[in-house]
């Protein structure tokens, strides 16, 4: 009987890993298709210049670019090139995501448009499809359709939700929403916040006090401050990121929009010049479209595109 259970395991992590790159291919698809443009047959090796015009049509900033691509030869092999852009990943923090305080809080932050509602329902859907239970809050107070979208949310995803009407207390929201997940036993609480702009003030102070109200409902537990943000921005992203930062500290990022985009190589960027971890990648609007991100899959994926299969 072990040896079935072993192989029912290991058949579902090659399914995983199959999956994986499958939505990373649909992700970057037009990220890998301006790639092809500049190689179009794929190679044992890559010329310099040909690695760093590639890097520079997927949006890589040059700073980042010349910090890859120093020291390396004029011809230059998969393995070579590899190491150097899974090295740009290395000054995120690693993550321990398990043995999370119950419930676990995620206060979702992000500009307009950059696709937070929709995030938090394909979340809440990947959590509840991981046998976890999930309550939402309902904080983008600013914007009564914010609420009226996230409440559709709950409703097709059959998972409770705490609102109120357009124009109250986010803050309230948030309390509220992790009192009554704390009530409930509830395993985690996804909280959505109104869009804004780094340069709103009176916006951004309610989200400080939106936070402050976290941590003091959360007993000072640890929880995370997800940022969302929009892969057809590229690297204009990362000067909301660095500022919002700034304004409260982003525990993650997660990135939405990718196939609409050919600027998939800004990951490198946002990662490398915010030091923080990417966690998820969004594409699609449909509520399974959305995947951790792996540095490993995502290079991998990014150099089968130029380079021969070993």
């Amino acid at each position: 009987m072990f040896s079935f259970l072993k192989k029912d395991k290991e058949k579902q992590v090659v399914d995983n890993i199959e999956e994986s790159e499958s939505f990373f291919s649909k992700a970057f698809n037009k990220t890998f298709s301006s790639i092809k443009n500049i190689v179009p047959q794929k190679k044992e090796k890559i010329s310099f210049d040909e690695i760093e015009e590639i890097l520079i049509e997927a949006d890589v900033e040059y700073e980042i670019i010349e910090k890859a691509m120093n020291g390396l030869p004029s011809m230059i092999s998969r393995k070579e090139l590899r190491h150097r852009l899974v090295m740009l990943f290395e000054h995120a923090p690693e993550v321990d995501l398990s043995n999370l305080p119950k419930p676990y809080v995620r206060l979702i932050i992000g500009v307009n448009g950059a696709g937070k509602t929709t995030t938090i329902a394909k979340l809440a859907a990947k959590l509840k499809k991981e046998g976890q239970s999930v309550i939402l809050g309902a904080g983008d107070t600013f914007r009564a359709a914010a609420i009226e979208q996230l409440s559709s949310w709950a409703t097709k995803l059959d998972v409770p939700i705490i609102k109120t009407k357009h124009g109250h207390d986010s803050s309230a929201v948030a309390f509220d929403t992790i009192s009554s997940a704390i009530a409930r036993n509830i395993d985690n609480v996804i909280i959505d916040t109104a869009g804004r702009l780094q340069t709103q003030a009176n916006l951004n102070n309610e989200l400080k006090k939106i936070v402050k109200v976290c941590e003091k409902a959360l007993e000072n537990k640890p929880y995370q401050k997800l940022m969302i943000l929009d892969g057809t921005q590229g690297n204009s992203a990362i000067a909301q990121a660095k500022a919002f930062n700034e304004i409260v500290g982003i525990d993650g990022i997660i990135v939405t929009k990718l196939d609409g985009t050919a600027k998939g190589g800004a990951l490198f960027s946002i990662s490398n010049q915010l030091e923080l971890p990417i966690f998820y990648i969004g594409v699609g609007e449909k509520q399974d479209d959305l995947i951790e991100f792996s540095p490993d899959y995502f290079v991998d994926s990014l150099l089968d595109e130029i380079y021969v299969k070993d």
